[in-house]
């Protein structure tokens, strides 16, 4: 079995887990070395069982820890070279053997893991969503998302289970104390799903049968977990479908660790 844990997930860091038997991944590092140990150690898990780090894209929320744990481990740090060229000074020295670059948009294997890097739209160098294979299921990872497209949602579409970002609540952001070059970033078209975009496409792809979501990478200032919630049950009530009985949702914590999913 395929099992997943947001460690942790919002805009001042994240870090994911995947395992499926022996084989076990960070997806990001944007956090303290000590801080993703110490969530690995809450869900039962060894830090030193991990066997590589995949980065999405080289903003610092996701790449925080990734030198140090890769340093401490002596495990791979595999992301794109446009990536790879934009991040490497940030995380400081990664031994050559745990230079890894993968291609986006082809598939490849680590363990018991089949793996598919596939484009997004953000504004970074070449940032990436994940499909994670195994066991006949299907795990896909998507944050980090300027606006959806037919693309993207053809690689979501068949999951199994799902972690989409509900980034922002709209009306929050427009009022908020951020300055306006930033608020028109994260509106744009390179920056993060809203609430009701990410609804929107949760209504989309559970009425193809997609049954299990995760909300993540929620901002800390211009959203809260109960409102990003609310605005998915709502829009799944449009469609006549309930949160816990035709349709399972959970917000992840920008600040703590969630539960295991048994994909």
């Amino acid at each position: 079995m395929m099992q997943f844990c947001s460690l942790f997930s919002g805009s001042s860091g994240n870090a994911l887990f995947v395992s499926v038997d022996e084989t076990k991944i960070l997806i990001d590092a944007g956090l303290s070395c000590k801080k993703i140990f110490e969530g690995l150690r809450t869900i039962g898990e060894n830090p030193t069982d991990i066997s590589a780090i995949f980065i999405s894209h080289e903003h610092i929320d996701h790449t925080r820890g990734a030198g140090i744990i890769s340093r401490k481990l002596d495990i791979p740090i595999y992301a794109n070279e446009n990536t790879w060229a934009r991040m490497i000074s940030l995380i400081g020295n990664v031994a050559p053997h745990n230079i890894k670059i993968f291609s986006t948009g082809e598939k490849m294997n680590h363990g018991e893991l089949e793996i598919l890097p596939f484009s997004i739209p953000h504004d970074a160098a070449e940032p990436v969503g994940f499909n994670f294979f195994a066991k006949g299921k299907k795990l896909t990872i998507a944050t980090d998302i300027g606006h959806m497209n037919d693309e993207i949602l053809g690689h979501i579409d068949g999951s199994d289970l799902v972690l989409i970002e509900a980034n922002h609540d709209l009306e929050m952001l427009r009022i908020g104390s951020y300055p306006y070059h930033l608020k028109r970033r994260i509106e744009g078209d390179h920056g993060h799903l809203s609430n009701d975009t990410a609804s929107e496409i949760i209504a989309f792809l559970a009425e193809r049968g997609t049954s299990r979501f995760i909300l993540g990478h929620l901002s800390k200032e211009n959203n809260f977990p109960e409102l990003a919630f609310l605005t998915m049950q709502n829009k799944l009530l449009t469609k006549n479908m309930v949160v816990g009985e035709d349709v399972w949702v959970e917000v992840a914590c920008r600040d703590s660790v969630g539960k295991i999913q048994i994909v």
